[in-house]
């Protein structure tokens, strides 16, 4: 790899939901085959997990809390530890939308600015 040349951003989706399965039904249906991907999703699941971790799906879970305020160093820790993976796409499953334009905003001030590349949020209905 030729360190003069930049990273390519990783592609990231939010994706909003009224429940952890809708999120994950979402995501599931959403990720690309062959793609090494990783997924965040704030909360536990509703019962049983749609989403399982694989060799090329990465999947992190955070305690429900706004991602954007009482979660963000947990996100910020997080989303550091699967930015140093290089996956090609990103999804986090978001449980509220009051912040979600204050999180989308976040994700696209330095350092995130550089390192990712938003794209439409994913509707989980």
């Amino acid at each position: 790899m030729n360190p003069q040349l930049p990273l390519a951003r990783v592609r990231a989706t939010l994706v909003p939901g009224a429940t952890a399965a809708l999120r994950e039904a979402a995501i599931a249906a959403s990720v690309p085959a062959g793609q090494r991907c990783a997924v965040i999703l704030e909360g536990l699941p509703d019962g049983h997990a749609v989403l399982s971790p694989t060799s090329l799906l990465d999947v992190h879970r955070i305690a429900p809390a706004c991602l954007c305020c009482t979660g963000n160093l947990v996100l910020r820790v997080t989303l550091n530890r699967i930015l140093r993976l290089r996956p090609e796409r990103l999804f986090v499953g978001v449980a509220s939308v009051d912040h979600l334009d204050q999180l989308r905003s976040w994700l696209q001030n330095p350092p995130y600015d550089q390192l990712l590349e938003l794209t439409p949020d994913l509707p989980s209905t």
